[in-house]
């Protein structure tokens, strides 16, 4: 075959059309629009650059259409060029996304940050921490005079990554209809509690970070972080940075393979540094799922 004619496949298929016919879901609720996580039972894989590209969060396992067709049916490169030429033509399923709320990308991250009005008692953000996701009040009157989260548009709730210096570098953005994180910001720790803590607990989610918070019952010890589902290099920086500083290093993600693959991370970082280490896993999937469990066995206890 031409090379002309394998570029031209290589553009035409999506990554996401491969997934979908070997029976990948996606998972809408871990998915961004820049990375669409699908799985097949334990499986994983994470499509970026609009289907262009794919990498597995589990493993070092990434590259094009041609090598993920490769890593789901191993084959030599001629025939795994064909079985994916088969696929031209197929267009993957659209994913639910909500509307997005445009923004001015050409203003700086502290100046957008700063545009955002603190969270405040009683709005539709508050209300969705509160109400929705359970977060009590004490803790979100807490994060609030920490300044860790910003009221977002359309109900949604922004929470500050920031770095070393306490220089905000991006934010989560979680509301009813809404998940993903700011464009142009860089992914470092949303950090919830003392900085001169000697526990480090380390979640993908900073819904999660005050989940446990309160699950905990808000250890005046422990400051609670965030990664926002993933692991950039300036995350594990800061992590590294932390570990030198505190007693013991909790990796307190997700109960599932992606996030048993961030504790062994964390564990490796913890070994390095001579610091303690623990795995928490929650009950469920996630904190916030845990803390859900938590008010309504209280609920049915009155």
């Amino acid at each position: 075959m031409e090379r002309q004619e394998i570029e031209r496949i290589k553009d035409s298929v999506s990554c996401r059309a491969v997934l979908e016919q070997a029976g990948f879901q996606v998972d809408l609720k871990e998915s961004t629009r820049r990375a669409v996580k699908y799985r097949r039972g334990g499986e994983i894989a994470i499509v970026t650059h609009e289907g262009r590209g794919w990498f597995d969060p589990l493993s070092d396992r990434k590259g094009d259409v041609f090598s993920l067709h490769a890593w789901l049916q191993p084959d030599d490169f001629a025939a795994t060029v064909r079985s994916v030429g088969a696929l031209d033509g197929i267009q993957a399923s659209g994913v639910p996304w909500p509307v997005r709320p445009r923004r001015a990308e050409s203003i700086a991250i502290p100046n957008r940050w700063e545009s955002r009005p603190t969270l405040r008692q009683g709005s539709p953000a508050y209300r969705y921490l509160n109400n929705f996701r359970l977060i009590p009040t004490r803790l979100l009157q807490r994060a609030i005079a920490q300044g860790l989260i910003r009221e977002g548009p359309y109900g949604s709730a922004w929470f500050g990554h920031h770095d070393t210096d306490g220089k905000i570098c991006g934010w989560e953005e979680r509301g009813r209809q809404w998940r993903g994180f700011s464009s142009s910001g860089t992914k470092v720790l949303f950090r919830f509690g003392s900085p001169a803590a000697v526990r480090l607990c380390i979640t993908e989610a900073a819904i999660d970070a005050l989940s446990l918070a309160a699950i905990e019952g808000e250890r005046f010890d422990t400051l609670y972080a965030s990664t926002a589902g993933g692991w950039s290099p300036a995350t594990e920086l800061a992590v590294r940075d932390l570990a030198r500083r505190i007693e013991i290093l909790v990796a307190a993600t997700d109960h599932n393979s992606q996030g048993e693959a961030y504790a062994d991370t964390l564990r490796r970082i913890a070994e390095r540094a001579d610091c303690g280490f623990r795995r928490l896993r929650p009950r469920r999937e996630d904190w916030n799922e845990d803390l859900a469990e938590n008010r309504a066995g209280l609920l049915d206890r009155t």
